[in-house]
């Protein structure tokens, strides 16, 4: 029997629906969520994610303000810009959330930026701080994707409690985090994890061990039928472009899994697009709503 799709437009839909609720009531108690998108340089990918986090954000009734920068100049000059961008939002009020749109123009200090972004407005979740605190299960926002990925496994009924996890990717954007929250012990956590990635000698023996398998090495198709365990849950993080003639723009969009193969023996399994892709937009806008609530909680404790 084909492995069951699940279906990350509908379980991301579900969870704007509960948002929009919440940010309702915030709106009705005063307080706007506003995040703030710094865009810098002409990376066209980079434009059409912020697009796609522009409209999402007015579906739910968040104001998202995008920061144009031009990237073309001297890396030091660019940077001098975006940082004191950056330092005037640190500063405004009516600015909750806040996230510098990756990949930089080159010779740009990503980290160094990263880190001049104010903690309690992080909602991508980059700066050390908040990367600490995940490791030690004080969160104060989980990274997108993992917390999408998260949400899709528990609202999907894969819950990853006394699950054996394996995660294919180390990137501290995804395999690092994830693995770092599902091993908490707590709700929707509390799995046993082992993170492998493309230098693992036989990988295949490590990932047909896995109850759920994650993929997010970045490394188009890569996780074939022959590495997965007949029944296992399969989330495919990866979104890579592939030459193909017969499409109108010249290629396709893959995922880090085989579809095809695995979907033969997986019990489920998240395609690509449409599965963990529409979840990390709307769980950057759930930290969005979670900045403000704490600016509303910190606001009314005098602090």
């Amino acid at each position: 029997m084909p492995a069951r799709t699940i279906d990350g437009k509908a379980v991301a839909a579900a969870i704007r629906v509960e948002l929009s609720n919440e940010v309702a009531k915030l709106r009705a108690s005063g307080v706007v969520p506003r995040l703030a998108v710094l865009l810098v340089g002409e990376d066209a990918a980079s434009r059409s994610y912020v697009t796609a986090k522009e409209r999402a954000a007015a579906e739910t009734g968040i104001q998202a303000d995008i920061h144009r920068i031009d990237g073309s100049g001297d890396p030091r000059d660019v940077e001098e810009q975006v940082g004191t961008l950056i330092d005037g939002l640190n500063a405004d009020p009516a600015v909750h959330g806040m996230i510098l749109q990756l990949p930089l123009p080159e010779g740009v200090n990503a980290d160094g930026l990263l880190q001049r972004i104010d903690p309690r407005k992080d909602v991508d979740a980059l700066h050390p701080e908040n990367q600490g605190r995940i490791v030690i299960g004080q969160a104060r926002f989980y990274p997108a994707t993992p917390h999408g990925v998260q949400q899709l496994l528990v609202r999907c009924g894969a819950d990853p409690g006394g699950k054996h996890v394996v995660i294919v990717g180390r990137s501290r954007l995804v395999g690092l985090s994830l693995a770092a929250m599902l091993v908490q012990k707590r709700a929707g956590a509390n799995a046993t994890v082992t993170v492998c990635h493309t230098g693992t000698p036989d990988l295949g023996a490590v990932t047909r061990q896995a109850d759920i398998l994650i993929a997010a090495a970045g490394q188009p198709q890569l996780i074939t039928a022959g590495m997965v365990r007949p029944g296992a849950v399969v989330i495919d993080v990866g979104v890579n472009r592939v030459d193909d003639a017969t499409r109108k723009r010249g290629y396709r969009l893959v995922g880090d899994v085989d579809f095809d193969g695995v979907s033969t023996v997986a019990e489920a399994i998240t395609p690509v697009p449409g599965g963990v892709g529409p979840m990390t937009v709307t769980m950057l806008l759930s930290n969005v709503a979670r900045a403000a609530r704490m600016h509303r909680s910190a606001g009314a404790h005098g602090n």
